[in-house]
């Protein structure tokens, strides 16, 4: 399965259903009131962590979610049923991102985490909803609201217990085939590994998952070669296990090999070099000077390193890494990231206190009239139906409360100008409702 950990999606909640203009029709009730019943609400996108799928490759091919539609309303008072949530699986560890604003909205790391990335619509409610002593027969009903629309960039920082880092071509895949199920590819030439590869160790009653992170070179976390595209795979390890090549030149040159890795470390995020690690020297079976491996074991012990020399060709000294690797992970347990789960912002409450808030109205530069600006006509064009006399009636009522005319007319409006609200357009005709285009 192609290694996939960076995409960007679309998501959109479903529309809300339409509410109902509807009256009661019954032998012997001449005059049957309005029981036009309330649509119900659109569905949600939710994304959920699930063990099911590694990689974001599914997502390269499918770029637009969208939830199912609430039902329109029906008479008799019947609402219509709510839109089905639309439940999208991701891989644990799976960073959801604003794609515009660039804020982290959700960091879904164990199996059953969930984040709410759209909501649905409101249903628009029906004409029996707004029946009153003063006004019993309404023959209007309101639309559903639009779902939510988000542009998301969804990033995948795997969760993995222990982490092989090391330069190209140092025998990381073979040390991942060595100490676990994993059947990686391994061929002898630098950035065989292009992806991390993940393997099970099974230990008593402990399963330990094993990464095996692409090589760094000098100037990854500059994006240099495979770059921080792979680093970030390593920052949710319990355990970091630097690989050396034994085979690759004298000692400075092994020491010059860890330096490498602990410098890039410190460029991308210092607190990885405060993660528990070990140092394992591999292809021990290449090694013709034992004095080599026995002076890098030496300078690892006055640095108080943890230190082991293997082949992960022959198996030489492979039951011991097991051991120790086991043992340490019972010691440290899994860092989790700062952040879990961010809810989206809470929708702003309908009512007085949108009504409240100042009209602005500006002239269009390209002369082709004036936009109006207020949240709460906003919603309300997209709510009525202008087709329905009486929902044009109501509109203008609204218009007159808020001075629409006035404030047209002290920015130079005249008659038969175009006005917009949101997407709706309307010509201006002071002291007469607005006719819908």
């Amino acid at each position: 399965m192609k290694f996939v950990d960076l995409v960007m999606i679309q998501v959109e909640g479903g529309q809300g259903g339409n509410g109902c203009t509807s009256f009661r029709r019954e032998k012997f009730v001449p005059r049957g009131g309005p029981d036009g019943g309330n649509g119900g609400r659109g569905g949600g996108v939710i994304l959920e962590a699930s063990l099911s799928v590694q990689t974001l490759a599914d997502f390269e091919y499918h770029h637009r979610y969208a939830a199912a539609k609430g039902e329109n309303g029906r008479g008799k008072r019947q609402y219509g049923r709510s839109g089905s949530d639309l439940v999208i699986p991701v891989p644990c560890g799976t960073l959801v991102y604003d794609e515009k604003t660039g804020d982290l909205l959700a960091d879904l790391v164990e199996p059953g985490d969930r984040f709410l990335a759209a909501r649905g619509g409101k249903g628009g409610r029906g004409n029996a909803t707004f029946a009153n002593s003063v006004r019993r027969a309404p023959h209007f009903s309101e639309k559903g609201d639009p779902g939510e629309k988000m542009a998301l960039r969804l990033e995948l920082k795997l969760i993995a217990d222990i982490g092989l880092v090391g330069l190209p071509n140092v025998g990381k895949s073979a040390l991942l085939a060595a100490i676990s199920n994993a059947q990686p590819k391994i061929a002898d030439y630098p950035f065989t590994t292009l992806s991390p590869n993940l393997g099970i160790l099974d230990v008593d009653d402990e399963r330990i998952i094993i990464a095996d992170v692409p090589g760094l070179i000098e100037g990854a976390h500059q994006d240099r070669g495979l770059g921080i595209t792979f680093l970030r795979h390593i920052e949710r390890t319990r355990l970091l296990v630097h690989v050396l090549d034994l085979s690759a030149g004298d000692l400075a040159t092994l020491l010059s090999q860890r330096e490498i890795i602990c410098q890039e470390f410190t460029a991308y995020d210092r607190h990885l070099l405060d993660r528990p690690y070990m140092v394992v020297a591999n292809k021990i079976d290449l090694e013709q000077n034992p004095t080599k491996t026995d002076a890098l074991e030496k300078e690892m012990e006055k640095r108080g390193i943890a230190f082991l020399a293997v082949s992960a060709l022959r198996g030489d000294n492979i039951p011991g890494l097991v051991r120790f690797l086991a043992e340490q992970i019972r010691h440290h347990p899994r860092p989790h990231g700062e952040t879990r789960l961010v809810g989206l912002a809470a929708a702003p409450v309908e009512g007085e206190g949108r009504r409240r808030l100042p009209v602005e109205i500006f002239r269009l530069n390209d002369g082709s009239g004036f936009r109006i600006v207020h949240p709460y006509l906003e919603k309300v064009v997209l709510r009525f139906d202008f087709d329905q006399e009486e929902a044009l009636s109501r509109f203008s009522r609204i218009l007159r409360r808020l001075r629409i005319d006035e404030l047209l007319l002290a920015q130079g409006a005249k008659e038969g100008d175009t006005v917009f609200i949101g997407d709706m357009e309307f010509d201006f005709e002071p002291e007469r409702a607005l006719e819908v285009e």
